[in-house]
């Protein structure tokens, strides 16, 4: 495990500890929290917001890729916004989904955030995926969230 202050980093050996992280964000993500999801694909981006979107709902949900329809929201205790930037040319694109609009009130978890440019919410947690070995690496940063990576760095410490 190597962790700071503002970020932190374990393994991932299963599909099944990908869906347990996505649960246990969804637990504590608020309204206004943006969650900047990073990695080639197949990393597994989606898959982690899958599982947080079904967590958050509390229950099974047919929760598709947003790749064509650019967003999908969800109405849990909270909108849910899930978008996919991947098939955006220009950041100009981005104020035509309302995304600005959603950073205030939604949860949005956001794939391809490089698409955003300066739009990107500063406070926003970035979680960037690779694969390694048999698994995934996961990397989190989030400067404004020092209480959620020290509680992120306890209880995934075990993962190595």
């Amino acid at each position: 495990m190597n962790k700071t202050a503002t970020s932190v980093s374990f393994f991932l050996p299963h599909e099944a500890d990908t869906d347990r992280l996505g649960a246990w964000l969804a637990e504590r993500l608020r309204p206004g929290d943006c969650l900047l999801l990073e990695g080639p694909i197949g990393a597994g981006k989606s898959h982690l917001a899958r599982a947080f979107i079904r967590a958050r709902l509390g229950r099974m949900e047919d929760v598709p890729s947003p790749t064509f329809t650019l967003v999908q929201t969800y109405q849990a205790d909270v909108e849910i916004w899930h978008a996919d930037l991947y098939r955006l040319s220009h950041v100009d694109e981005v104020a035509e989904l309302g995304l600005e609009e959603a950073f205030d009130s939604a949860i949005c978890l956001i794939e391809w955030p490089d698409r955003l440019g300066s739009a990107a919410p500063k406070s926003a947690i970035r979680l960037a995926l690779a694969s390694e070995d048999e698994g995934r690496r996961v990397v989190i940063l989030a400067p404004q969230h020092p209480a959620l990576i020290a509680e992120l760095a306890g209880a995934w410490s075990e993962h190595g």
